[in-house]
């Protein structure tokens, strides 16, 4: 089998809540998303998609797949995609770095093999482990009271678990977090999240003035060694994402006992080859992990819920459902949702397919 055509994609995903504020003041309305098709002479064709959440996210840009094409295409047209090890070489090989880029072309890769041997992508990548998973659900930066009652709608729709945005503005942050993380009920579970927002000092005052409150703390500075001076000092457990960058600092991480969780997206660390290669060192050394990526559609999400699936239950933290943040859809079907946790699809291959009519033309065509 060889691959004849890759055709790259761009299209605009709509919040459905209007503004999607976290962080240090970045403020999302639509995602730009990048998918990106895969054709081989053997009639089997397979898809992956990229949406950075902002610009600014990851210093990855919704234009960096398209860019990444113009070098990654040439080089793996006439390869094998089911020989998974040897693509993703080619593409680091052709292409240092910008592991978000390669992404897209590695799933597709994935939903190849998995249509040409007939089986899920969960059962190529070990299995089964976790039968449905637990989801959470984002309350965007408002102001406190609105916070506390999009989680009050969230639970409603069977989501336990919740992601309170916080960062732009300290003394601010404290009072969202007394006003949300009280709703929460038991058994349920809150991550603030300040998406490196804040300083040390910063986070030193937010904490002291919540302490008598139970949560989880999320990525509260930007780097790895400003969340350890931050961690020593508090005892909430803590929950790392974007200093977690690869598998260099995942072995840091559990020499220092660094976090309690570690929130791993599939495009953050490079594909999901990279991805399951990271978990798994992780759950070897008893670190409990997040399934997720940083924006997307149904693609996206059909990723993210194989690589849930294949997750130890008792190490997988949560999921979420990317494509039901937005108002348009880059595939068909999305993954299941029911009861607040994500299902992934039993048919060959990652189960979805591309959104021809929603993506319209290709932006770009290599082969074929």
């Amino acid at each position: 089998m060889k691959i004849t055509r890759i055709a790259v994609y761009r299209m605009r995903l709509p919040y459905v809540g209007g503004e999607y504020r976290w962080g240090a003041g970045n403020v999302l309305t639509e995602g730009r998303t990048t998918v990106v098709v895969i054709d081989t002479d053997a009639g089997l064709s397979g898809c992956g998609e990229f949406c950075p959440c902002g610009e600014s996210y990851m210093e990855a840009h919704s234009e960096g797949t398209e860019a990444a094409a113009r070098l990654l295409a040439p080089a793996l047209l006439g390869e094998d995609p089911r020989q998974l090890a040897k693509i993703e070489g080619i593409m680091d090989a052709t292409l240092r770095g910008h592991g978000y880029a390669k992404s897209p072309f590695d799933a597709a890769c994935w939903d190849i093999l998995g249509k040409a041997t007939g089986q899920p992508v969960w059962m190529l990548l070990g299995g089964r482990l976790t039968e449905g998973a637990p989801m959470y659900r984002v309350a965007p930066q408002k102001a406190p009271e609105a916070m506390r009652d999009e989680i009050l709608r969230h639970r409603a729709a069977g989501y336990r678990q919740f992601q309170v945005k916080v960062g732009a503005d300290w003394a601010g942050d404290i009072e969202r977090i007394r006003e949300t993380v009280p709703a929460l009920q038991p058994g349920e579970r809150a991550f603030v999240d300040a998406n490196q927002g804040w300083r040390v000092d910063e986070a030193l005052q937010v904490v002291r003035a919540t302490r008598h409150l139970d949560y989880i703390l999320e990525q509260p500075c930007q780097t790895y060694d400003e969340c350890q001076q931050l961690r020593a000092r508090i005892d909430l457990p803590m929950k790392l994402d974007e200093c977690v960058t690869d598998i260099r600092v995942a072995q840091k991480l559990v020499a220092d006992k660094g976090a309690e969780i570690v929130c791993l997206k599939v495009s953050k660390q490079g594909g999901l080859s990279k991805t399951r290669r990271l978990r798994d060192y992780l759950v070897d050394n008893r670190v409990p992990v997040l399934a997720e990526d940083t924006w997307g559609g149904e693609i996206c999400s059909a990723v993210v819920a194989h690589f849930a699936a294949s997750t130890p239950s008792e190490m997988l933290v949560s999921t979420t459902d990317l494509h039901r943040y937005n108002t348009r859809s880059t595939g068909r079907p999305g993954p299941e949702t029911r009861d607040g946790k994500l299902f992934a699809p039993d048919g060959p291959g990652l189960g979805v397919v591309p959104d021809f009519e929603s993506l319209g033309e290709p932006v770009a065509v290599y082969g074929g």
